[in-house]
């Protein structure tokens, strides 16, 4: 297996983590204020570049912060239900986008939720551009570098990583198994320690599209299930119903 040096991947953690706590919080804290419409029984909260369609409120507000111009996330807080659409449009050979969630209350610990590589998503329970989120936290987007393998190095690899270490810093992407013992020292090549740059994106309807440094252009939507009040009224209002 591959040796990590745990060194360097404190001095990357200690590089980003301020800026990605700040950027995350704060995006939290000054959400902008949410347009409101009024349907019978139905009340519904739309953010900006938002519709609400076939009972889900459909979003494409997300944004990166440019003090962390590496990091895609939503402007309001995912929560338990939501799901998150990823979906990569042209996806460079070396290129792994990354969805990390906080695993720690400062965030200095983060886990892997999905990575796509080139051949797709790496392990997914359902549609491979979905994501559904099982608890609300803090979801951050980002794509990194990896070593890469123009022919398989033995007789049962592939040629792009499917496994990766749970939890690690954030903004840290650790590969496991045969491949990445292949790949060994590569690893720490200072060309695979940054995550990539964010070089441009833009609002497009309901998605938001990103395109990073070297060619990779992704997507990504937020779908939440609309609430009807009228269904809250009458649970609270029934025989032993919460008020």
């Amino acid at each position: 297996m591959p040796h990590w040096n745990a060194h360097s991947a404190t001095g990357l953690w200690a590089r980003w983590h301020t800026r990605l706590l700040l950027a995350l919080g704060l995006a939290f804290l000054a959400a902008p204020a949410m347009a409101q419409t009024e349907l019978p029984g139905i009340v519904v909260k739309a953010p900006p570049h938002s519709v609400v369609r076939g009972g889900y409120e459909v979003s494409g507000d997300f944004k990166v912060d440019p003090r962390m111009p590496y990091v895609v996330f939503a402007a309001q807080p995912l929560i338990a239900g939501d799901i998150l659409k990823v979906q990569p449009i042209r996806l460079g050979d070396d290129a792994y986008l990354v969805l990390q969630e906080c695993a720690s209350p400062d965030c200095s610990v983060a886990r892997v939720v999905r990575v796509w590589s080139p051949l797709g998503s790496t392990s997914h329970g359902g549609k491979e551009d979905q994501v559904r989120i099982q608890h609300e936290n803090k979801y951050f987007l980002w794509l990194k570098k990896l070593p890469s393998f123009f022919s398989p190095p033995c007789f049962d690899c592939g040629t792009h990583y499917a496994s990766f270490k749970y939890e690690s810093p954030p903004l840290t992407l650790v590969p496991t198994g045969t491949l990445a013992a292949y790949a060994g020292n590569r690893l720490e090549l200072p060309e695979y320690a940054d995550p990539i740059l964010v070089e441009s994106h833009h609002h497009d309807g309901t998605y938001f599209h990103v395109a990073y440094a070297g060619g990779t252009r992704v997507r990504v939507q937020r779908l939440r299930a609309v609430v009807d009040r009228r269904e809250q009224e009458q649970d609270a209002a029934a025989p032993g119903g919460k008020p």
